[in-house]
């Protein structure tokens, strides 16, 4: 077995991320394992016949407040700007999402400008507010909008989504990420830095990890190759221990031979269209949360420079996750629920017996992370961690 100091389960942000640490900033050897067939993770993308760039696992928007962020990651890419703008259909309306006073005076133009003049006067404009804090308000013009909102844009989408109703969910964590915005600002987002990579996601990923200190096994599943022994509380490298530090980003429960059963997630299956046409619709992305199987269509075309002459979209349908069904077998995203924070803590409890074992990302931490805070999160691990350890 080569000599390495770190192997690397997974080589999406958070694997690829600490690798590229490792090898630059402490020279070290490091081996990723990939079981996919491609690095990048979620992040992948390629160019369809069309000419369009695809994120093969849905749209993925970069976007921080963070100069550190944007200093780190401008390392490896240059970038196109792109303002992400979203709106939803509504009552046979399209209108802003997240729900701001465009939407308001689309969708409620008789009540608008006194229900605005309430909210300037308790929130003050471009503010965000949970629809939760809407729905609760004392003022019943405000809890009337709140609830207005809820069933309008969350309630189907969020049981389409998810698969349950909002009330067995923690609903606080799923919309505080698309608050209610006290403002006519029609972005998605609203951070400083909000581009995308202009050659693309896995071009980026490539640079990240061009340093000949990193190894990458592309098509090799970790449980195949790694065993964590929870006698000695060692980690077996084919066959041989291996003393090192393994950082792992899959799915915890799958590293420990799902002996408390598997954790639930949710999976998503995508339909890529191409359309003899200039645009398709208008906007990058339009939500479908009352009507349609789907929650949402992408067209790709509005994100990047170029424009080739016909468009693609991605038609997004969420769905069961089941491990063993080609298909479904991709878990997206950790359900988040009380019961299933509990179940993941029995994992947690075990791994972190493993002395030089260290869980970081989505299936890891069993925990949802946008791409700004995955970011975030693996450079801040690196730095408390190891940078002034190694």
């Amino acid at each position: 077995m080569k000599n390495y100091d770190f192997i690397i389960v997974g080589s999406g942000f958070a694997g690829s991320i600490m690798a590229e640490r490792f090898a630059n900033v402490l020279n070290k050897k490091v081996l990723i394992i990939e079981q996919r067939d491609h690095i990048a993770g979620n992040m992948f993308d390629y160019y369809d016949e069309a000419g369009v760039l695809i994120h093969k696992y849905g749209p993925h928007l970069f976007r921080t407040n963070e100069d550190f962020v944007w200093d780190y990651m401008s390392q490896f890419t240059e970038w196109h700007p792109y303002q992400h703008k979203v709106v939803a259909e509504i009552d046979t309306h399209l209108v802003p999402v997240p729900f701001n006073l465009t939407s308001l005076e689309v969708l409620m133009p008789e009540k608008a400008s006194e229900i605005k003049e309430i909210l300037l006067s308790e929130f003050g404009m471009d503010k965000k507010v949970p629809v939760s804090v809407l729905r609760k308000h004392q003022n019943p013009m405000i809890s009337e909008l709140g609830s207005f909102i809820f069933e309008k844009i969350y309630l189907n989408y969020t049981t389409k989504q998810w698969g349950e109703k909002p009330e067995n969910l923690d609903f606080e964590t799923i919309t505080a990420r698309v608050p209610v915005h006290v403002s006519y600002d029609d972005r998605y987002f609203q951070e400083k830095y909000q581009f995308l990579p202009k050659e693309g996601y896995t071009q980026m990923f490539k640079k990240m990890l061009s340093n000949p200190n990193i190894e990458v096994r592309l098509s090799v599943k970790a449980n195949e190759v790694l065993n964590l022994d929870t006698d000695s509380n060692k980690i077996f490298f084919k066959g041989e221990e291996f003393t090192g530090t393994v950082i792992y980003s899959g799915a915890i429960d799958e590293m420990l031979g799902y002996a408390f059963g598997e954790l639930p997630y949710r999976s998503l299956r995508f339909e890529v269209e191409t359309h003899d046409k200039e645009y398709f619709q208008p906007t990058g992305t339009v939500n479908y949360p009352n009507d349609h199987d789907y929650t949402r269509i992408s067209e790709y075309k509005h994100m990047m420079a170029q424009k080739p002459s016909k468009t693609s979209v991605m038609v997004e349908y969420p769905q069961e996750y089941k491990r063993l069904v080609p298909g479904q077998d991709i878990p997206y995203y950790p359900i988040p629920k009380d019961e299933n924070t509990i179940a993941y803590d029995k994992y947690r409890s075990i791994a972190d017996k493993f002395s030089n074992l260290y869980l970081i990302g989505r299936l890891a931490e069993y925990k949802y992370y946008d791409m700004n805070n995955i970011i975030m999160h693996a450079l801040k691990t690196f730095n408390e961690e190891f940078a002034n350890k190694n």
